[in-house]
């Protein structure tokens, strides 16, 4: 195993210029997808070392719940470093597993208990428009997915803002980004350094509803106008925890954004330029990654073969 079932602990911080820059460099649909899937991808690496890093801990003590015969003096002498190295492991995949969980349930709740508050709204439209003088629009996924927006968000915006705020939460709901964002977040539990890559496909899952809802009302100045709005009155509205249309964030870059040209949807940016390099830089960084846990893994297991007796 030696150093390789450590790499991927650590090779997530290759990715984090990319996190930075693929906010400003790249269409927000491509941003998400390519961030999701290194933090993903650098996730499952991450797990899968300390799970190596664990059955290495637990293979040097005695009596521990393996079979048998992994226990013997033999084994534990062939597996390396030290065991308080495989007990620190122990006790981090404990630790993930409960966050992991943690995260999951509390997604799942807030899920339930927003679909079961609309249970008694008609099922007329996917808007369900709450009698609430507090200013908040939120999609909730689900089948079918809602969206609610209450009437003191609806009575701060004029018809052709509304029209876009609901076209944006329609884009969360079409694109499932509830889903990009649950799996950054549990992808964050599992390693701190991909926090920074949550966030990024926080904000770009915002962008990318900014833009689709920019098509709809065919104004991306209206769009803009939208969100500033809707920020400004409900800038002390607890967030739903879905992804919403008002959600605390750098709502100024959102806005500068959509005042700006669109980025071309298809277009990979240049080798040669900042965003291509750092985009080399996370891939080649997921690859070692990947590499590092199978060759970890591999290695492992022929250790524990070749020393465990017959």
């Amino acid at each position: 195993m030696g150093v390789f079932v450590f790499l991927p602990l650590i090779l997530p911080l290759t990715a984090l210029p990319i996190a930075r820059l693929a906010e400003h460099h790249l269409h927000p649909r491509t941003a998400v997808r390519l961030l999701t899937w290194i933090s993903v991808s650098m996730a499952v690496c991450s797990s899968l070392c300390l799970g190596l890093l664990f059955v290495v801990g637990t293979a040097q003590i005695p009596g521990n719940p393996l079979p048998d015969n992994w226990s013997d003096p033999e084994v534990r002498a062939a597996v390396p470093f030290h065991e308080e190295v495989g007990t620190a492991a122990v006790i981090v995949l404990v630790t993930v597993l409960t966050t992991c969980s943690v995260t999951l349930r509390r997604h799942l709740r807030i899920r339930a208990r927003a679909q079961q508050a609309l249970e008694f709204v008609p099922r007329d439209s996917d808007l369900a428009v709450l009698p609430d003088s507090d200013p908040y629009a939120y999609a909730v996924p689900g089948a079918p997915g809602r969206i609610v927006v209450s009437t003191g968000m609806i009575d701060s915006l004029a018809d052709d803002e509304r029209r876009a705020l609901v076209a944006h939460e329609r884009s969360h709901l079409a694109n499932r980004h509830h889903r990009y964002l649950l799996a950054t977040q549990l992808a964050s539990c599992v390693n701190p350094f991909l926090r920074p890559l949550q966030k990024a496909v926080a904000y770009s899952t915002e962008r990318w509803a900014d833009e689709e809802a920019a098509h709809t009302v065919g104004s991306r100045r209206v769009t803009a106008r939208a969100v500033a709005k809707a920020a400004l009155v409900s800038q002390h509205v607890p967030a739903p925890g879905f992804a919403a249309f008002a959600a605390p964030g750098p709502v100024p870059r959102r806005v500068a954004a959509l005042l700006s040209p669109e980025a071309p949807p298809e277009t990979w940016p240049p080798a040669h330029s900042p965003v291509g390099l750092a985009a080399m830089v996370a891939a080649a960084g997921t690859a070692a990654s990947a590499l590092s846990a199978l060759n970890a893994a591999v290695a492992l297991l022929l250790v524990l073969k070749a020393a465990t007796p017959l």
